[in-house]
């Protein structure tokens, strides 16, 4: 990397984070079989989970509802424990791992969204979404979709918190979680929801892609936790036999897609890209009219690591964008 590249913050991470990232990692590359499918049972061994608590714990309550258990899709719900106004704003979350990893309970995607909860003072609901290979696209967008569908069927019933407000809800994600995001989101803006009103997108370091070989991927293609190589692995995994990169999946605004979000009322947007990503290309061509949010030396999922200056600042962001939405 050149003087003139933006230095990663990964040696910032704390050393107990960068050794649990490491071994996720480990346990990534080691579950894949040659034949593209994954072995679950070594990817769990890594993957440790959490339990829902009722007990406060940093101050936010977890539960679990489940919507399907044919397909085990169901999502863990946040809520801060102190009392609260009755006109708490709603996050639906769909986490990172590139279609193909992590899950709602997954203990990263768990302290991730309970940081988001305690900071923005939001009703978190954290999607738990079938996973690549076994299941291909579209299986996550119609699960991201049908969990939105349940929240407008039944947002208002004893089974929710009586002091959330659905007309103030968010859709947001990480990584493969912000392409779920955006997507899950073209679908309820075509489909129209009865009791859900959706004001705003949070796209956080977005997976997107294409055939092309942008400047950050060259530029960045063994990158801190996500590299062009392992990219590219996910996409095959996650498109339909046949497929390139170029599928709107993928390439949301590239020449095989069909949509055009100008059509729709879409809600406000808000991007967050880092300068040590190597989708950073692909991120910057998405936001076009959205809220940016660029932090320079940030690697792919900083998020993760409550210690960075970054993930501060980000959630800070984020309350910041919510709060000038529901105003």
């Amino acid at each position: 990397m050149s003087s003139n590249n933006p230095i990663s913050n990964f040696q910032d991470v704390p050393w107990k984070q960068r050794f649990y990232r490491s071994m996720l990692g480990y346990g990534m590359h080691f579950s894949r079989r040659s034949d593209g499918t994954i072995n679950r049972f070594i990817m769990n061994l890594f993957d440790l989970k959490a339990q829902p608590s009722k007990q406060p714990i940093d101050g936010v309550i977890t539960s679990d509802t489940v919507v399907d258990a044919t397909r085990n899709l169901y999502f863990r719900l946040f809520l801060p424990s102190l009392e609260q106004n009755t006109n708490m704003p709603l996050i639906v979350y769909f986490h990172g791992g590139g279609f193909a990893y992590m899950s709602a309970n997954s203990i990263a995607c768990d302290d991730l969204c309970r940081n988001l909860c305690k900071k923005t003072g939001a009703v978190i609901i954290s999607v738990n979404y079938r996973l690549s290979p076994e299941h291909k696209y579209p299986s996550q967008y119609d699960d991201g979709f049908d969990v939105l569908k349940f929240i407008d069927d039944n947002g208002n019933t004893k089974n929710f918190p009586s002091n959330v407000n659905l007309k103030q809800c968010f859709i947001a994600g990480d990584s493969a979680g912000g392409n779920l995001a955006h997507h899950v989101t073209v679908k309820a803006c075509e489909y129209g929801l009865r009791n859900v009103k959706l004001i705003g997108l949070i796209a956080i370091q977005p997976f997107f892609g294409g055939e092309e070989r942008t400047e950050s991927e060259n530029r960045l293609v063994d990158a801190p936790v996500l590299s062009v190589k392992g990219t590219d692995w996910l996409w095959k995994t996650f498109l339909p036999e046949g497929s390139d990169r170029d599928h709107p999946a993928c390439n949301v605004f590239g020449p095989k897609s069909v949509d055009d979000i100008r059509r729709l009322k879409f809600p406000a947007t808000m991007v967050v890209v880092g300068g040590v990503d190597p989708l950073y290309d692909w991120q910057i061509r998405y936001y076009e009219e959205a809220y940016l949010i660029e932090y320079p030396n940030a690697f792919h999922s900083f998020y993760g690591a409550p210690e960075l200056k970054e993930s501060g600042l980000l959630m800070e962001e984020v309350k910041d964008f919510i709060g000038k939405l529901i105003k």
